[in-house]
């Protein structure tokens, strides 16, 4: 039988360019990765390295090979990890990427219960709102308020985000309530920017109803929470999710304006790349993901609004 140790070792000089590298990250000596990576040539019956006194090249068997035994120390990996979250334990290092609103006002509170559960767990949480690529920057797993487009990951659905067009009571004081989607493009706007068109708003409404509205932004930003305290001022109307503005509507700070319309809801998701078995630590925060943010059990969903 293959000794799948030598697949491992030959995998890390791939990886790290060289013996010596190689060695002190497995904690053996320069010698026993050398005669590894020889006794797994010899096995194979193909050279896999070509050696100089500087350097290290993969051969083109060599290149097969490294992708080959990647996938073996891969499985080998996940393997232990799915034994240890049968016994309870859940380790490593979990990277997780968020959006910056959400992050900050849903996530972040809730991941103090995450780390409680599981103290092995180091958890490295980066928030931006631009779109990531999980895999090529080495996240193991996010959330994403937006359609699944890469075929390569794997999502679940959360719950729905719905959109709120939204103001201070003073605003609309000023400047009058809209009855009707056509009536905002009178009005003023600030709009979150990394929306492919902001300006753009669809509405649905009584009796199957639809209108389309184009509105002028006033104010462009690129997060929803430094929109807050210009929407609290009244410097104008802001379409807005609802878990940003939920907590400013139960207290009217903020009031919500055309309540019989409503525009396509967004859904969250918790998205990880595709693999033939999902990571015990994935696997524990994407169950715990669904515990705090699944289909009822989101609080900006269970708490009322306020209307004016």
């Amino acid at each position: 039988m293959t000794d799948l140790n030598g697949f491992a070792v030959f995998a890390r000089v791939v990886e790290l360019g060289g013996f010596t590298a190689a060695a002190d990250a497995l904690g053996l000596s320069k010698s026993v990765v050398s005669r590894q990576v020889s006794a797994l040539e010899d096995e194979l019956g193909v050279r896999l390295l070509n050696r100089t006194t500087r350097r290290v090249a993969v051969t083109e068997a060599g290149a097969v090979v490294f992708e080959r035994a990647q996938r073996i120390v891969a499985e080998a990996e996940e393997a232990a990890a799915e034994a240890n979250c049968i016994e309870g334990q859940v380790r490593g290092r979990l990277r997780i990427n968020a959006p910056m609103s959400f992050g900050i006002l849903e996530l972040g509170p809730a991941l103090p219960a995450f780390v409680a559960r599981y103290p092995d767990l180091d958890v490295d949480l980066v928030l931006n709102d631009r779109r990531v690529d999980l895999i090529e920057e080495g996240f193991d797993v996010s959330l994403r308020i937006s359609a699944l487009e890469d075929s390569s990951l794997i999502a679940r659905q959360l719950a729905p985000v719905e959109r709120y067009v939204v103001g201070a009571p003073a605003y609309f004081e000023k400047y009058g309530m809209p009855a009707r989607p056509a009536d905002l493009a009178a009005h003023r706007f600030l709009l979150y920017t990394l929306l492919s068109r902001p300006e753009q708003m669809s509405f649905a409404g009584p009796g199957g109803a639809r209108e389309d509205v184009a509105v002028r932004g006033h104010l462009f930003c690129n997060n929803a929470d430094a929109m807050l305290p210009l929407l609290r001022a009244g410097a104008g109307l802001c379409l807005s999710p609802d878990f940003v503005c939920h907590e400013e509507l139960r207290t009217g700070r903020l009031v919500r304006a055309l309540e019989d319309w409503s525009m396509p809801p967004l859904r969250l998701h918790v998205i990880y790349p595709h693999t033939r078995h999902l990571s015990a630590k994935v696997r524990a925060f994407v169950d715990f993901a669904a515990e705090h943010f699944g289909p009822g059990k989101a609080r900006w969903i269970q708490s009322p609004s306020s209307s004016g």
